[in-house]
């Protein structure tokens, strides 16, 4: 499934989580322009785990937040970004702005040690801001688990539009990569061939555990309302 958008209104503009959007592409316009030195650029400047297991270092932990910022190419880019377009602006809305920079790098922080954890003698550079999204998605279904979630849905040859609650899109999601990770324990990489599967399940679980802290709870004479009760008439 490739989520289109969610049913979910904010109240204040997520200028954070445009300015997230805005820096990554960014980089990544940046990482175009180096060519063939890119390889060596996320040799040096990613985090790799062996490197960052034997030698732990100041420059390291600089990797973790480097690394949230770079991708490996186009789709890598463009699938973080609109998932991160569409969680994170209630995301941010809900807990306030300067709180959302605060729990987003955390859960960067918690994605990279958790694949570090899984795969400590991997060479190959961990990068992506999908660990730092995973735990935005994990914010998500805490807070908004019956909020609709409109997305594409091939079937053979036939592709469907299909409208589903975000704790039904969103654990379907957090299964997959537990369970893809979990799989790839016994290989030789438990990078997975290039996916950090771990980094993804590390920065949901924060995201989950984390948004307890920094969600105050609504407004209520904002939201003194369940915007999602039509659905469940």
């Amino acid at each position: 499934m490739f989520p289109l958008r969610d049913i979910n209104p904010t109240r204040s503009f997520a200028f954070v989580n445009v300015a997230i959007i805005v820096i990554n592409c960014l980089v990544f316009l940046f990482e175009l322009s180096l060519g063939d030195q890119l390889d060596d650029f996320f040799k040096h400047f990613a985090l790799v785990p062996s490197a960052f297991t034997h030698q732990f270092g100041t420059f390291e932990v600089a990797t973790m937040f480097i690394s949230m910022f770079l991708h490996g190419g186009w789709m890598h880019l463009i699938s973080n970004m609109w998932a991160l377009y569409i969680f994170g602006d209630n995301i941010e809305d809900r807990v306030g702005h300067f709180k959302y920079i605060v729990f987003y790098l955390l859960c960067g922080v918690a994605a990279a040690l958790c694949q570090t954890f899984m795969a400590p003698e991997s060479r190959i550079p961990t990068v992506g801001a999908s660990g730092a999204i995973a735990g935005v998605l994990g914010a998500y279904l805490v807070l908004f688990p019956r909020a609709r979630v409109q997305a594409i849905l091939p079937i053979f040859f036939i592709i469907r539009l299909v409208e589903i609650p975000a704790v039904i899109y969103l654990g379907f999601w957090f299964f997959s990569q537990f369970f893809t990770g979990v799989a790839q324990l016994g290989a030789e990489d438990t990078s997975g061939g290039g996916i950090a599967w771990w980094a993804h399940v590390g920065g949901f679980v924060l995201g989950v555990i984390l948004i307890k802290i920094f969600d105050k709870g609504p407004p209520k004479e904002l939201f003194d309302y369940d915007p999602f009760e039509r659905y469940y008439r």
